[in-house]
């Protein structure tokens, strides 16, 4: 006797929404395969009884719809498996073909024009042509979507649920205070945190971040809007406030070369991603693109590599030659046999390195910050707020700082001819600023 259970295949990365798929047995030797429109979160679906979890916050009219196309797509398999007089000659093919064919459109889960809008936000994710980092990124959103929405059902709005045509500007204005209010409601609120978790508890988000966000939102409403799914768009009359950024710090040359010659010996764990970060100074790449370099970039006295914040959109081959000392350093680890260029340690435990390299080598000058939280100027000693992206700030600030042409450090950088990453460093140059006002004497 035939038989057809539902199940679903958890993302790689436990994050994304799952397609409920079916399967058809009948004895041992028939197994056929259908994969739906219908998609659940991976936290919410009960794989013993095929169904949405009884005990979660989910809204009771979409929980019965979701369960009807379920039943819907069994009996559907069902009657087509009974009905083919063939049936050796049937394949997970030609039932998907068999099942299009057959589908009622108006059956529960059916019509993709009536998809939900997180739904419609997870294909806009699964189909976009970025970057696996940008994916990442948007999924960050999705998930702070969903925790929002069990937020308004637990806190008053029991039937809440995302709604292109009702959505308005006052609701983004919700959204945005909630990402600036969720470190403090996830203790109130755990059982958001058990159903939509993160990999790590939810901290105080600076607006830099918040407004990341947001216009990672926009994004998805245009794109909304081009393929016709709403005409509407409440980022009309909601403004992104604009990102505050600091004057960039770097490190000298001086500094560098310091922390080069340090004696580390004492640490050599330590000493390790000293060459690292020293490295990463001398050739002036992210780290993400970094920790991805093996021996093979290396060509011809320069490392080449395309950095993987243009891969999607417009990618470059950066070229960056080699200096006496990156040679010296690649030399030292010429023996080493991992898979990657140099024995890499994870990107916090990377920043917590370089920050204890910084004090060992008494790099402890003070520098002023802008405090992601507060927006405000803050002093403080450059070993407490080092990090990763310092390296390659020390490879542009000190290449602008010679050369004073954005378009020609970035063919060494990978930056975009105009970006406006340089407009910062031209503030930064204390000589100049000194030839300056010479010039008035």
């Amino acid at each position: 006797m035939a038989t057809v259970t539902a199940f679903i295949r958890v993302p790689s990365n436990k994050k994304g929404i799952a397609s409920v798929r079916f399967r058809l047995r009948d004895g041992e030797q028939v197994q056929l395969f259908y994969k739906s429109r219908l998609k659940v979160n991976p936290s919410l679906w009960d794989n013993a009884k095929q169904e949405i979890k009884a005990k979660v916050v989910f809204d009771t009219s979409k929980k019965a719809e979701f369960h009807n196309g379920i039943a819907y797509i069994k009996n559907l398999m069902l009657d087509i498996y009974a009905n083919t007089s063939d049936k050796k000659s049937l394949t997970s093919e030609k039932l998907q073909s068999e099942i299009e064919k057959r589908i009622n459109p108006d059956a529960p889960g059916m019509d993709p024009d009536k998809m939900s809008f997180m739904d419609l936000f997870d294909e806009f994710i699964q189909n976009r042509k970025i970057s696996d980092v940008r994916k990442n990124n948007f999924r960050v959103l999705f998930r702070a979507l969903q925790r929002f929405e069990l937020y308004k059902r637990l806190s008053g709005s029991k039937w809440f649920a995302f709604d292109f045509d009702s959505f308005n500007s006052s609701l983004l204005g919700e959204i945005e205070a909630f990402l600036k209010s969720e470190h403090k409601l996830a203790e109130k609120y755990k059982q958001i945190y058990e159903e939509v978790s993160e990999s790590r508890k939810p901290a105080q988000r600076g607006q830099n971040t918040i407004n990341d966000l947001m216009t990672k939102f926009r994004t998805f409403f245009i794109w909304a809007n081009n393929q016709g799914f709403t005409k509407n768009n409440p980022f009309t009359k909601f403004s992104i406030e604009e990102c505050v950024y600091g004057t960039p710090y770097y490190i000298t040359i001086a500094e560098r070369n310091h922390l080069h010659n340090t004696d580390f010996s004492a640490r050599p764990q330590l000493g390790i991603q000293k060459d690292i970060f020293v490295f990463q100074c001398l050739i002036g790449c992210r780290v993400g693109d970094l920790y991805k370099m093996t021996r093979a970039n290396i060509i011809n006295g320069a490392i080449e590599y395309i950095p993987r914040k243009t891969k999607d959109g417009r990618p470059i081959t950066v070229r960056v030659p080699l200096n006496t000392i990156a040679r010296e350093i690649l030399d030292k680890y010429k023996d080493y046999e991992g898979p990657r260029l140099f024995p890499f340690i994870s990107g916090q435990k990377y920043n917590d390195a370089i920050k204890d390299m910084f004090a060992f080598a008494d790099l402890t000058r003070v520098v002023t910050v802008i405090n992601p939280k507060t927006r405000l100027e803050e002093k403080r000693p450059i070993n407490e707020v080092a990090s990763s992206h310092l390296a390659r700030r020390c490879f542009v600030g000190n290449l602008y700082k010679q050369v004073k042409d954005p378009n020609l450090v970035g063919v060494l950088t990978g930056h975009k001819e105009g970006s406006k990453a340089f407009n910062r460093y031209r503030e930064i140059d204390e000589d100049i600023k000194i030839d300056l006002v010479k010039l008035i004497e």
